[in-house]
């Protein structure tokens, strides 16, 4: 019911993705509800209510393969304690946020063991959008924005962990869904693209369009 309400409030305002539109808007914006999807894995960045049973006991956060599921969907917002202006494109080396749209927790590391691999664990964080500086992470991409369909990786602020995944899956109650991890060393597993989402419209069309660059 929150997804729909949501991506029926904020249609007017948005863009659909397609080759077109990449062309015409190809930058990632903040306010974009996204999907991210790992490069090497093929896995959809991913959260639910389900809690870690080790570690911190935060709500876990996975690799899903299901490319229809809408616990999928995270919007992109400035780091903590700032707003980003809806609609301005997300510049390579700035710092965001990642908010689960479902649950309105903040995509989010510490220094806590993940459970399956012994990495970093990566969890979802916060109140209705709302946590602490554990939520930062660092977009890495080449050029001057972020590209969508592009791959960007994301570097922890507080730890300098990369957002990354393990090979392992996990049991019941989420069966096959691979287990997110940080690590410390950079990899084709620690690179990330968007796929399907909803993307604000920048706030300076001209600025954005390639043909009047």
């Amino acid at each position: 019911m929150k997804l729909t309400f949501i991506f029926s409030f904020i249609y007017l305002n948005t863009i659909n993705v397609s080759f077109a539109t990449r062309v015409l808007y190809p930058y990632v914006t903040c306010g974009s509800i996204i999907k991210l999807v790992n490069e090497y894995y093929r896995v959809r960045l991913h959260s639910h209510d389900v809690k870690y049973g080790s570690g911190s006991g935060q709500q876990s956060v996975t690799g899903n393969e299901n490319k229809e599921d809408t616990n999928s969907y995270w919007t992109v917002k400035g780091q903590h304690g700032e707003h980003c202006t809806r609609g301005k494109p997300i510049e390579c080396g700035s710092v965001v946020r990642l908010e689960h749209l479902q649950t309105g927790k903040n995509l989010h590391s510490h220094l806590f063991s993940s459970p399956l691999s012994g990495n970093q664990e990566i969890s979802a964080f916060g109140k209705n959008g709302e946590g602490d500086i554990g939520d930062n992470w660092t977009i890495t991409c080449s050029g001057e924005f972020w590209e969508r369909g592009v791959n960007v990786r994301f570097k922890h602020v507080d730890t300098d962990m990369w957002l990354s995944t393990s090979s392992r899956s996990y049991g019941r109650p989420i069966s096959g869904q691979m287990e997110v991890v940080g690590v410390s060393r950079s990899d084709s597993s620690s690179h990330w693209h968007t796929a399907d989402g909803i993307f604000i419209k920048p706030t300076d069309e001209k600025e954005m369009r390639h043909d009047e660059l």
